[in-house]
């Protein structure tokens, strides 16, 4: 049985072991940089920058789901889904599902208007997926960012 809850503050080791294994599966794993104390402190500290959905199977989070709320000029306040992961143990059995419905629900229970995020154009399970919810697939923009 799987039960999807929010994440609290003792879920962030297993959290980040999951993020380190999308890194490996993503084919860079040499850029997880953040410490457990950053991460732990950004989602859980006095003013949390992220939040996050687990689904958990007899006591260990099998899979999760975190996000932000982002500011579109355009469009308003949306969420950003960083970062979705099912182990590859779980994968198939429907807790991508649970944890993707618990975000749609979460985006309008807060008033927001939408949900965006990146796939890696290569990830054809993960594009499959999001097939599945009618999702828009965009093509113009290239993604930048700088390290500070």
């Amino acid at each position: 049985m799987i039960t999807i809850r929010r994440a609290v503050e003792s879920d962030c080791p297993r959290l980040l072991e999951l993020i380190n294994e999308l890194a490996l599966y993503e084919k860079a794993p040499e850029e997880v940089t953040v410490t457990l104390e950053h991460f732990t402190k950004s989602g859980f500290g006095d003013q949390p920058v992220w939040w996050a959905f687990v689904a958990e199977e007899n006591g260990v989070v099998q899979g999760f789901a975190l996000y932000y709320i982002r500011y579109s000029t355009w469009k308003g306040q949306r969420m950003y889904l960083e970062d979705i992961l099912v182990t590859e143990a779980m994968r198939g059995k429907g807790v991508g599902k649970l944890l993707f419905d618990r975000l749609i629900e979460e985006a309008k229970e807060k008033g927001l208007n939408g949900i965006v995020w990146q796939v890696l154009e290569w990830n054809e399970p993960a594009i499959n997926f999001y097939k599945k919810y009618n999702a828009t697939f965009g093509h113009e923009w290239v993604n930048c960012s700088i390290s500070v």
